[in-house]
C-alpha cells in the first residue's frame, strides 16, 4: 500500500499530518457541538486550554494583535505540538504511514512559509497597503538591504530551528537505544515530551512576534479605532 502511495509522492509524514488534522477537527467539532453556559467534559477542557493560550499570546503580541490573530498562532501551536508528539508513538518512523511530520524538513518549511506569507498579509492589511514596506527603510534608508534580509531570514530560522531540534532529538534517542536498550533512552524519551512542547511553543511564539510587529502601523499612528472593534474573545465561540 505504502509503495503505491510513495509512487505518487505521498509519504508517511503526509499521512500522519493528515490524520492529526482530522483528529483535531473532530475534537473541536465535538467540543463545540453542544455549547453550555456551564461547561463540562470535553468543552470544559478545551475552554481551559484555549483560555490559557489566549492569555499567553495576548501578553506576547499585545491586546490588539493578540485578540485579532490569536486563532492563527494558537492553531500553529496545537498542530505542531500534536505533530511533535506523534513521533513518541511506538514504532513511529518504522511503521509505514506513521512518522512525525516534523521529522521531515518539508513540514517545518511549509509552516514557516505560511507564517511568512501571513505576516506580509497582516502588514499590508493593517497599514492600508504598501505603507507596510516603509518599515524596511527605517531608521535610515541605507539599512534597507539589512532589513529586507532580516525578513527573508525569518522563514529559514523557523524551519531550521524546528526541524533541527526534532531531528537531532530523534537521532540522539535512536543512538542511545542502539547502545543501551534500557535506562537512559527511557529518560531521554521522557525529556522528548518536554522538548516537543518547547519547540511548538517557540515556533508559535516567534510567529506571534512577527505578526504583531507587522500589525503595528508603519507611521506610528494608532489603528484608527480598530482596536475597539476587535470583539472580546470567548473560548470556543
Amino acid at each position: 500500500m505504502m509503495e503505491t502511495l510513495s509512487a505518487y509522492g505521498i509519504t508517511s509524514q503526509m499521512i500522519t499530518s493528515t490524520m492529526i488534522t482530522l483528529i483535531i477537527s473532530v475534537i473541536v467539532i465535538v467540543a463545540g457541538r453542544h455549547m453550555q453556559m456551564i461547561p463540562s467534559g470535553l468543552q470544559n477542557v478545551m475552554e481551559v486550554v484555549v483560555e490559557k493560550l489566549h492569555r499567553f499570546f495576548i501578553g506576547v503580541m499585545g491586546e490588539y494583535a493578540g485578540k485579532k490573530y490569536f486563532p492563527m498562532v494558537a492553531t500553529l501551536f496545537i498542530y505542531i505540538l500534536m505533530c511533535n508528539y506523534s513521533g513518541l508513538i511506538p514504532l513511529a518512523g518504522h511503521l509505514p504511514g506513521l512518522a512525525a511530520p516534523t521529522s521531515s524538513i518539508n513540514f517545518p518549511l511549509g509552516m514557516a512559509l505560511i507564517v511568512f506569507v501571513f505576516t506580509i498579509y497582516v502588514g499590508l492589511r493593517e497599514n492600508r497597503g504598501p505603507k507596510y514596506f516603509k518599515s524596511l527603510f527605517k531608521p535610515i534608508p541605507f539599512l534597507f538591504p539589512i532589513m529586507l534580509l532580516e525578513q527573508l531570514v525569518h522563514p529559514i530560522s523557523l524551519t531550521v530551528r524546528l526541524y533541527g531540534n526534532i531531528y537531532g532529538e530523534e537521532a540522539v534517542i535512536a543512538a542511545f537505544f542502539d547502545l543501551i536498550p534500557l535506562g537512559i533512552p527511557i529518560v531521554m524519551q521522557a525529556l522528548s515530551v518536554l522538548m516537543g512542547l518547547i519547540q511548538a511553543l517557540v515556533f508559535s511564539l516567534l510567529a506571534g512576534i512577527y505578526i504583531s510587529e507587522a500589525a503595528e502601523p508603519g507611521d506610528g499612528e494608532l489603528h484608527h479605532g480598530e482596536a475597539c472593534e476587535v470583539p472580546s474573545y470567548h473560548p470556543l465561540t
